[in-house]
């Protein structure tokens, strides 16, 4: 049966193509689903009907999957209406969109609210999420759209404008103002990208951050944080930033519970300024925030009705926007948000969010990676045997600071490591991986070298630098300055076996590049069989007499008749433990030697083939450690490499999903299976030696037409 890769590498080859086109871009989103707002939004004004979204329908299966599914009675009662069967007059902005017109309903995503506050604080990142132009009255068609930036793509996702209720009150998110809708119909595209409302439950203000900017967020934990804190986090909101912030609770069954200071634990925020005030004598350093909830305030000094509001004058006041209302924002000085919260996150915005932003010059490189089990999630450092096979990324530091510390020449950059699809994937018991990374300086003499490294660089050599801790968050992020030269990322989930896919990006504010180790797949040419010395081993004459007895007259053989010569042969090894080889790989070794085209194997093809096979014993042997028949999955890109055949991370991926059995090891019938297939592609494909120096190169889209159609 032919052989087709999984999803990950013909999804990963589209979107290279549709890459080269633009799309994916700002400019050219994606379609999410593959629906066209424009079009979709004119066919049905010319029906004259209302837009019915098939792909998200105003059923269970869009609320949720556990909490929210078909078998929870808090579904019962939730009837799904449009907004001109909710009130009078529903607009999709009242007076403009504002941090105040989110309110949180019945589901778990303040992480997502608080976001989406911060990001009302920046118009213009605003009005590309959320298009303008869209309302319930000209050009209605109940049809809507935002824009989410997703894994290194911006994607425009197409909703109807059904939203879920109660006594005719939305359920989810809502607006103070009863008949606006911008922020309920933002939540439902956002539940949509991630399969359901359920799946946004629990979460990080960063995801949220991240995915309206296509920035990158730094944490910073409070008992941690830099003496520079305070500008830190002023020159943020003034490069437009978005910023959240939380305080950890140390119970589970105590998140979301409120403090005696009015504080909330294991809860979202947003820091929405960041001020220093005059007093009458001195100067305050002031810090606004905002629960999504849109009530329950900080109680304590610089609160809305405190004490300290009188020390300063109305002209500060009115600086500071001051107001005594109980919509969920208030004030606190520096020292008291430093007291109380544990950790802020702070997404800063890349050219990729801001394109006229001349305050902050990022350079960014994407690459795309997946941890296969078996072939390349090898774990952290903890697991040497197979930590070095994870994807490895070569980082070249060109440039140094303009302005180096301390007069170090060094190169700042930041890497982020994303884990993808853990949401969405959610209804399936996926949960976030525990993740990290480490970065190791390449020696000088393997500079320009694109192979992949061994095992015996990563047990002899220490990280230069990592990140702080592996973590269970979608994304760990950190901030580096380095030596100019070159290096390699490793990025790994903490346990090995744990397979899932990721981004990695580097940002840095000079020339640098990074891309992944291993992108050439080629072969050497296979090497003629040894001429006869004339003089036979004590093993050739035995295949003879057992090739002779099977062939007869014709002195030919076929695939049965190889499976039982071969296996006659090699069942009187000692030293290797072989279960024997099967029809189909005796049929591949068959199409791969038969130079007449008969379907048989004559004596001379048969020496051939022969010779290829111990050969290839040979090198199983060397990685049959514990000498049970057997080598492990993550010791066939070795092997591989020691049989002439150079792949690169996805195609050794490909050959791991094929030949590996359930416990990830690899036989020996099924490893000269590979290699047979392996050498029949090349041999296949000789043309393709264009460059006449010995090798046969294939780009990856070559090599996966042919193990699909092989």
């Amino acid at each position: 049966m032919p052989y087709t890769p999984s999803g990950f590498f013909c999804d990963r080859l589209i979107r290279e193509r549709e890459r080269k086109d633009g799309e994916g871009s700002l400019s050219k989103p994606l379609r999410f689903s593959g629906q066209d707002y424009n079009t979709l939004k004119q066919e049905y004004l010319q029906k004259k009907t209302l837009f019915e979204d098939e792909t998200f329908p105003a059923t269970v299966d869009s609320l949720g999957y556990k909490e929210l599914g078909h078998k929870s009675n808090k579904v019962k009662n939730i009837i799904w209406k449009r907004p001109k069967e909710i009130c009078e007059n529903p607009q999709f902005i009242v007076g403009g969109a504002s941090r105040t017109d989110i309110c949180q309903g019945d589901l778990g995503d303040c992480w997502l609210l608080a976001a989406i506050a911060c990001l009302t604080l920046n118009d213009k990142l605003l009005y590309r999420v959320i298009p303008q132009e869209q309302s319930f009255s000209e050009g209605y068609a109940g049809i809507f759209h935002f824009q989410f930036w997703r894994y290194g793509d911006w994607v425009d996702v197409v909703v109807d404008d059904r939203i879920p209720t109660f006594n005719n009150q939305l359920v989810f998110t809502k607006s103070a103002e009863r008949n606006e809708f911008w922020s309920a119909l933002l939540e439902k595209a956002y539940a949509k990208l991630h399969g359901s409302y359920e799946a946004l439950k629990g979460g990080n203000t960063a995801e949220g951050m991240e995915d309206f900017t296509g920035g990158v967020t730094e944490f910073y934990e409070m008992k941690e944080a830099p003496k520079e804190l305070f500008k830190i986090m002023k020159k943020a909101l003034e490069r437009g930033s978005l910023m959240g912030c939380s305080i950890d609770s140390l119970v589970p069954a105590r998140f979301e519970t409120r403090t005696t200071t009015g504080l909330v634990k294991g809860h979202a925020y947003s820091v929405t300024a960041v001020e220093e005030s005059q007093q009458k004598e001195s100067k305050v350093r002031l810090v606004r925030l905002r629960n999504p909830w849109g009530q329950v305030e900080w109680n304590g000094p610089w609160s809305d009705n405190s004490k300290e509001w009188e020390t300063i004058s109305k002209a500060e006041k009115e600086k500071l926007q001051h107001q005594n209302a109980e919509d969920g924002e208030f004030w606190m000085s520096f020292e008291d948000f430093k007291k109380n919260y544990t950790k802020i996150e702070i997404c800063n915005l890349t050219p990729d969010a801001l394109e006229d932003d001349k305050l902050h010059k990022w350079t960014v490189s994407v690459n795309e990676g997946r941890w296969v089990r078996g072939c390349s999630a090898g774990g952290c450092r903890n697991y040497p045997d197979t930590f070095w096979t994870n994807p490895q990324y070569r980082l070249r530091l060109l440039e140094e600071d303009d302005d180096p510390e301390d007069n170090e020449v060094a190169c700042t950059f930041v890497v982020a490591l994303m884990q993808k699809n853990r949401r969405r994937e959610r209804k399936l018991g996926a949960n976030l991986f525990t993740i990290g990374f480490s970065i190791y300086e390449v020696p000088k003499e393997m500079h320009g070298n694109k192979q992949h490294m061994q095992k015996e660089f990563f047990m002899s050599s220490s990280s230069k630098a990592r990140s702080r801790a592996y973590i269970n968050l979608r994304e760990v992020t950190q901030r580096f300055r380095l030596s100019p030269g070159e290096y390699v990322i490793i990025p790994s989930t903490y346990e090995p076996h744990q397979e899932g896919d990721f981004i990695l990006r580097v940002f840095s504010e000079k020339r640098n590049t990074s891309e992944e180790i291993e992108n050439r797949i080629e072969a050497d040419h296979p090497v003629p069989a040894p001429a006869s010395t004339g003089e036979e081993s004590e093993e050739d004459q035995q295949f003879l007499s057992i090739f002779q007895q099977i062939a007869g007259d014709q002195m030919e053989i076929s695939a049965n008749e190889l499976k039982d010569v071969l296996n006659k042969v090699v069942s009187a090894y000692k030293d290797i433990h072989i279960e024997g080889f099967s029809r189909e790989s005796c049929r591949s070794m068959i199409a791969l030697m038969d130079m007449d085209g008969t379907g048989r194997l004559n004596l001379q093809e048969f020496r051939h083939l022969w010779n290829k096979i111990k050969h290839w014993q040979g090198i199983f042997k060397r990685y049959d450690f514990d000498h049970i028949g057997t080598i492990s999955s993550y010791e066939m890109r070795n092997a591989i490499n020691d049989a002439g055949f150079r792949l690169n991370n996805q195609l050794y991926d490909i050959v791991i999903i094929r030949y590996a059995n359930e416990n990830m090891n690899v036989d020996f019938d099924s490893f000269v299976s590979c290699l047979v297939r392996l050498e029949g592609m090349f041999r296949a494909f000789h043309a393709f030696d264009q460059c006449g120096d010995g090798t046969i190169r294939l780009n990856v889209l070559e090599w996966l037409q042919l193990t699909m159609y092989a």
